[in-house]
């Protein structure tokens, strides 16, 4: 009876397994479309219908926002900035906002930015810490940041106002 159970449960998972393997393919579009925009992307971050990297253009790094239903790319008046680096992002469901963390100098910063009006908010971390990746909910009103304290790491959840 155990044995009939797990050879079920094997073909099962099996079959899942073989199904999910065809449906993951690449989205020709986009990833043609990336390839041409920059030298390489990192750190990707999906909302409903965008996609938010960091392009590397001509050895800088950028943030680049995505249709990926239209493959046209998004204006991000005042997101990037020349004396910073972008070390993560992430976007919300509707692209209104994106955190960000990014070294100015020697300060490393957590940011949201908001696309429609074009303007960056800078976060504290309290207690004190340095920032190093960053994950924004759907509705853009929750981040989750790894932060660096005293030698380990710490997870900070942080509301995000209005």
């Amino acid at each position: 009876m155990r044995i009939s159970r797990f050879l079920i449960s094997a073909t099962i998972l099996l079959s899942i397994s073989s199904c999910s393997k065809t449906l993951l393919r690449p989205i020709p579009i986009i990833n043609s479309l990336l390839l041409k925009t920059a030298t390489t992307h990192r750190e990707p971050s999906l909302g409903n219908d965008l996609l938010v990297t960091l392009a590397n253009k001509q050895g800088k790094e950028i943030i680049e926002l995505i249709n990926i239903r239209n493959g046209k790319k998004i204006a991000l008046p005042g997101a990037n900035k020349s004396d910073a680096q972008v070390i993560s992002i992430s976007v919300n469901s509707d692209g209104e906002r994106m955190a960000l963390i990014r070294q100015r100098g020697s300060k490393t910063e957590l940011l949201i930015y908001r696309r429609r009006s074009g303007t960056i908010q800078k976060l504290e971390l309290i207690p004190q810490g340095v920032p190093k990746q960053v994950s924004i909910d759907a509705e853009g009103r929750v981040l989750a940041v790894q932060v660096s304290r005293n030698g380990r790491w710490d997870i900070d959840l942080i509301q995000v106002k209005s």
